[in-house]
Formats: C-alpha cells, sequence, structure tokens
C-alpha cells in the first residue's frame, strides 16, 4: 500500500430543514389553528480514529464529504427528522488543521476518539412556533441554516516512542529488522527507505515500544534535496531519538561527525523542538571496523563533537549491541513515563 500521510478534504455539515406552514382542517373543529412543524437539524460531520486505517491514501480519491440534512417539518406538528451524521475514519495520530485559517482543530491519538469538524445547521420553526394571543393564524415559518463548510488539512504523525535517524544507508532500516519484527526493503543504495516504517520492539519480559524509521536525510533537505524533511513530522512525537552513524571504514568518502552534524543541522531548520529532543548517538556497522582502532575511533568521534549524551556501538546487520541498546531506550522510556504522564504510550503485542 502506498504510504500517504497529509490530505486536502472539504466537509459539509447537513442544512437544517425549513419549519412548516400548516394549518388544522377537520371536520367540527371550526378553530384548528396553525399545525406546522419544525425542520430537523443537519448532520455534523466527525472525524474518529481507527487503528485499521493506516494511512490517509483514501482521501486521495475522494475529497469531498457532506453530512445528510435535516428534513423539513410537516402538518399535524410533526418535527422533520434530523440529518444523519457523517463519521470518517483516519488513522490514529491524525491532525485536522482549517486549511483557511491554518488553525488546529484537534488531534486524534486514541482508537475511537471523535472529533467535530463541521457543525449541522439549526432547524427551522414551523408556524405554530409563533401563535399567539393576538396572532391566531400566524403565516410565518423560518428556514433552517446551513451546515459549516470547512476545507481540512489532514496530517498524519506516526505514535512512536523512538525516532531513527541518520544519512542514507546508515543502516537504520536493517537495525529495525534486527530488532523488531519489521521488514522494511534493505539494500546497498541510497534512499531504499521511501515511506517511514514502525516496528514493536518487545523486550523478554513482554515489555514493549515503538520505534519509527524515516528516509534518510541529506544535506539541504530542507530546501528540498533527497525526499527532503516532509516524513520529519513523524518524529515530533517521540520521546527519544537514536542517531545512527555509518562507522564502516570503507565508506570513507563521508566523515562520521560530518555526518551528525548535517543531521542536526536540518533537524534545527526544520523545527527548534525536534533539534532540541533527546538524542542518542549510535555507532552503526561496528562489525566492519577492526576491533583494536574500535576505541581509537569512538574517541576521536566524541572529542571533534563535542559529544556528552549516551552513545552506543552496534551491528544492526550482526546483532551486536543491540540488545543492550534496546534495554536502555526501554530503561529510559519507563523513567520518562513516570515523570511525563501524558508521554506517548508503547503498544503492546
Amino acid at each position: 500500500m502506498k504510504f500517504v500521510d497529509e490530505a486536502v478534504i472539504k466537509v459539509s455539515a447537513g442544512a437544517g430543514g425549513n419549519g412548516c406552514l400548516s394549518f388544522r382542517r377537520e371536520k367540527f373543529i371550526p378553530f384548528g389553528g396553525p399545525d406546522g412543524g419544525d425542520g430537523g437539524d443537519g448532520g455534523d460531520v466527525y472525524l474518529i480514529a481507527d487503528s485499521q486505517v493506516n494511512t490517509l491514501i483514501d482521501f486521495r480519491y475522494q475529497r469531498n464529504f457532506k453530512a445528510q440534512r435535516g428534513e423539513h417539518g410537516r402538518g399535524r406538528l410533526c418535527s422533520g427528522a434530523r440529518g444523519e451524521d457523517l463519521v470518517i475514519k483516519v488513522p490514529i495520530g491524525t491532525e485536522a488543521w482549517d486549511d483557511d485559517t491554518d488553525e488546529l482543530i484537534g488531534d486524534l491519538t486514541k482508537h475511537g476518539q471523535k472529533l467535530m469538524v463541521a457543525k449541522g445547521g439549526w432547524h427551522g420553526l414551523g408556524n405554530a412556533r409563533y401563535k399567539s394571543s393576538i396572532n391566531r393564524a400566524p403565516r410565518q415559518t423560518s428556514d433552517g441554516t446551513p451546515g459549516e463548510e470547512r476545507t481540512l488539512r489532514l496530517e498524519m504523525k506516526l505514535l512512536a516512542d523512538v525516532g531513527l535517524l541518520g544519512l542514507p544507508n546508515a543502516g537504520k532500516s536493517t537495525f529495525i529488522s534486527q530488532v523488531s519484527a519489521a521488514q522494511p526493503k534493505v539494500a546497498d543504495y541510497p534512499f531504499t527507505t521511501l515511506y517511514p516504517n514502525l516496528g514493536v520492539v518487545t523486550m523478554k519480559d513482554v515489555r514493549s515500544f515503538v520505534i519509527a524509521d524515516i528516509p534518510g536525510l541529506v544535506e539541504g533537505a530542507a530546501e528540498g534535496a533527497g525526499l527532503g524533511i516532509q516524513f520529519l513530522r513523524h518524529l515530533s512525537r517521540t520521546r527519544l531519538l537514536l542517531h545512527l552513524v555509518d562507522m564502516a571504514p570503507v565508506d570513507v568518502e563521508q566523515d562520521p561527525v560530518e555526518s551528525v552534524e548535517i543531521i542536526n543541522r536540518e533537524l534545527e531548520r526544520y523545527s527548534r523542538e525536534l533539534g532540541s529532543q533527546p538524542q542518542w548517538l549510535v555507532l552503526n556497522k561496528m562489525d566492519l571496523v577492526p576491533e583494536d582502532i574500535r576505541d581509537e575511533l569512538r574517541q576521536d568521534m566524541l572529542s571533534r563533537l563535542d559529544w556528552q549524551g549516551p552513545v552506543y556501538q552496534i551491528s544492526g546487520m550482526t546483532g551486536e549491541g543491540c540488545a543492550q541498546l534496546c534495554e536502555a531506550v526501554m530503561e529510559y522510556l519507563e523513567a520518562s513515563r513516570e515523570t511525563d504522564p501524558d508521554s506517548v504510550e508503547s503498544v503492546e503485542e
């Protein structure tokens, strides 16, 4: 399935039904009087988060959504039926924005969460409503009001505890396939990952967390180089970023220090919030680095970066160091959840 994480749709709530102009006319009832009923309210438009929906691709083919209008009132004081609400299913993690005002309407982060995005019109009044002691035969009615219309911009942000960063071919897809059941495409050329992948990392004691792999960034991504920064929004909900660096000595064209600085510059240019998120440095492909120069290479890199955060050495291909890294991530997330109860919840298998 093609991954689509943004769509623009138009929603229209139902108009209210009109009030009825009617008089009671029955044999032996000379003063029947007005009996026009009210119209029905228009239906509302809702978005609902559904765990069975994975992308916004359906909105590429259907862009207009309209709720049912309310029925008109009828005689004998019969009110019109209310219009049926329209409920639109969206993936969990979808944000709804008003495309005209750029206002955030709501954020759907849990299965079954519901958000009204367009209010139905009010019902019109029948002539029975206008009856009074001085107006025994009113001929006034009112029409129902139109329903709200909005152009919505839907943006999907993956719900993950941990996000992976790195240049193309840093080994992010290999790592996520090593520690979870996710099966992203892995190859020896850049940009094999064209859309985000999610994996659930399950520890031996049944604890788990969700990890997100996005396409690699390159220098100038903020200006659209490579695949650009369109997928960085999926890292905004994460609690921790793992910055994978290719340490293989055969990749001499890219200095590891320079690769870290490139990614961090692009993060800062995208948003200060994302640039200031907790970040761990993960030195990948260490199986290709001779053991006698590993420590020297590591110390040289950290001193040049002036890195103060945690550092881990792994091999996504052989699994070396991956279990220790995942255990440390799990402990960090548990501590983070204790201090911040509103943090992103992990997904249990």
